[in-house]
């Protein structure tokens, strides 16, 4: 058996362990397939992720269905309102025994970190996840921390228009790889939610899964980097990208909702989430219906619009959909 041979049986086994990592996610968390998915790209793009819903929709339970799977410490952060930035990173604290100031590590110092309500706290306290989302490290004093190298960060935040909420910076949100809306289960989904609740003999039934260990997570990250992705792919996702910049070039339609164009980290994300998508589906290329499946996820929270569009209750949804049509596949 040669080396490529080899190569792709260890993808194989990869593609197939990510897959039933979703399917047994999908047994904890029913009826928000879309979610689950999205954790698994974000996790696998090296990215981090902020969910949007209102309350009860499990958007907690599904990062702890995941940490729970994954080789790493878990962390949850509930934001409120009193919260300090010290609180996240962490503080020198003086001891007297020795006379000197030690570092006292925040819960931001782990591998998977839930972000709860993070929408509910001053920009400021925001604002202290920045560097270690971007930079991967923290600043204290005069020394720079370095984050572990599997750190995901998963925020959530209840809708704007919910009292005692704070919209995120634009500089923040950019940090995220992807942001999803999440809404109520339909009838049949809340019907086996009750269902799993109540019976708890069902509940204890679900079969559990080994912990995938970081050094597959790793792999897993390579072999979606390796994946192929042609040169017409590469232009249609800038092109994509360049529409929210200069939509007055493609439709003055466009051009008269839209205020910001996207970031070029969106066009990195988009490649990535993209390679992901199409690596959980069992590909080993990426094609236009990849992009196009995760473009709205990655464009969301990036593209900023005007107060025509506001006026009108266009949402950036309906934008990237105007976008998407007018941008041909190449």
């Amino acid at each position: 058996m040669d080396g490529s041979t080899v190569s792709e049986t260890l993808n194989h086994a990869l593609s197939s362990r990510f897959q039933s990592l979703q399917t047994f996610i999908n047994q904890h968390i029913i009826g928000q397939p879309h979610l689950t998915q999205r954790l698994l790209i974000t996790l696998l793009s090296e990215g981090h992720l902020l969910v949007e819903g209102p309350p009860g929709l499990a958007k907690t339970k599904a990062i702890k269905v995941l940490s729970n799977v994954l080789e790493g410490v878990f962390q949850r952060i509930q934001f409120t309102p009193d919260l300090l930035p010290s609180d996240i990173t962490g503080t020198d604290i003086y001891r007297p025994e020795t006379g000197e100031f030690e570092f006292q590590a925040g819960p931001i110092f782990h591998n998977v970190i839930l972000a709860d309500e993070i929408n509910r706290a001053p920009a400021k306290v925001q604002a202290a996840l920045l560097e270690a989302m971007g930079e991967g490290q923290v600043s204290v004093g005069q020394r720079s921390l370095p984050m572990e190298k599997f750190f995901m960060v998963m925020a959530t935040q209840n809708p704007l228009d919910q009292e005692g909420t704070y919209p995120l910076p634009e500089a923040q949100l950019d940090r995220f790889m992807m942001h999803v809306n999440v809404d109520y289960p339909n009838a049949e989904s809340e019907l086996k939610i009750l269902e799993l609740v109540e019976n708890e003999a069902r509940a204890l039934a679900i079969e559990s899964i080994a912990p995938l260990s970081q050094n597959d997570l790793f792999a897993a990250r390579q072999a979606i980097l390796d994946i192929h992705v042609a040169d017409s792919i590469k232009t249609y996702i800038v092109e994509l990208v360049m529409a929210t910049r200069q939509p007055q070039k493609y439709s003055t339609d466009l051009a008269n909702l839209i205020a910001v164009g996207v970031s070029p980290r969106a066009t990195i994300a988009l490649s990535r989430c993209a390679r992901a998508h199409a690596w959980l589906n069992g590909k080993d290329f990426v094609s236009p219906d990849d992009v196009q499946a995760v473009i709205h996820d990655v464009f969301r929270h990036r593209l900023l619009l005007n107060f025509e569009a506001e006026a009108q209750n266009i949402s950036p949804d309906q934008v990237i959909n105007q976008v998407l049509s007018f941008v041909p596949v190449t």
